[in-house]
């Protein structure tokens, strides 16, 4: 068994306790989540040039002290509390959250008929074209007890800066190397709503991509929606182009 060392220890309980405590910091930064805030030792340190987490301050100078996990950060902090025995937050007791798998397209698109009504729901051959032209923007919450899709969070690359709807119908939009992401769909089935699982999958999925370079992802939703995406970080541009389903929307980005 490998001793740790003490240093080795201090960044390791440090790491699992930066995610422990994290919560929503209500002022708009990034995701509008931190981990910690009003800390200063040298593990801090330690944990962003490992890339576990993002410390502001050491990052662009001056009095903020703030750090944000990377994705990286949070897996690392659930293998430490599992080896030591504290349970996780619940819905990653729960839930798996990952990119699709093609054996789970045909799952992921009855899924849309259920969230959306038929004339905003994506259509069964065209979700499976994003799928496959997409997949690794498809970000999914795995129900680990049944196996099933619980829902999931997908869009696709590119290089253009407004929403448009040719993204929801035309998989060949899609460009792998696009800095942006439109936003094409949050769908969490009924049963699983009012958990929290919407707001996580958003989380997950923003930090994720912005580990990738993306720069800026971009939505439509309803009026009665747009508070609920500034909760999470997004902001509101106003009325949106989009005519989808016949409907008005409003287009809303946030800044990774």
């Amino acid at each position: 068994m490998h001793r740790k060392s003490r240093q080795e220890a201090i960044d390791e309980l440090a790491l699992a306790l930066l995610y422990l405590t994290s919560f929503p910091d209500g002022e708009g930064r990034r995701y509008d989540e931190i981990a910690w805030k009003n800390y200063d030792f040298d593990a801090i340190d330690r944990l962003d040039e490992q890339g576990l987490i993002i410390n502001v301050k050491r990052r662009r100078g001056g009095g903020c002290k703030y750090a944000y996990m990377t994705e990286k950060g949070r897996i690392k902090a659930r293998e430490i509390l599992n080896e030591i025995g504290i349970e996780d937050k619940p819905l990653y007791e729960r839930f798996e959250f990952r990119s699709i798998r093609p054996e789970e397209a045909e799952e992921a698109a009855d899924i849309e008929a259920v969230c959306f009504p038929p004339n905003e729901a994506c259509l069964k051959e065209h979700m499976l074209a994003r799928i496959q032209a997409a997949g690794d923007l498809f970000l999914v919450a795995v129900d680990q007890k049944s196996g099933r899709l619980a829902g999931f969070l997908n869009g696709i690359a590119t290089n253009e800066m407004s929403f448009r709807d040719d993204f929801f119908t035309d998989a060949s939009t899609h460009n792998p190397d696009g800095k942006n992401i439109m936003l094409l769909g949050l769908d969490v089935l009924p049963e699983y709503r009012r958990q929290g699982l919407g707001r996580e999958l958003v989380f997950n999925y923003c930090r994720r991509e912005a580990e990738k370079g993306v720069r800026r992802m971009v939505l439509t939703c309803h009026a009665d929606k747009v508070k609920m995406y500034k909760r999470f970080g997004f902001r509101d541009l106003g009325e949106s182009a989009s005519q989808w389903g016949g409907e008005k929307w409003h287009e809303m980005d946030i800044i990774l």
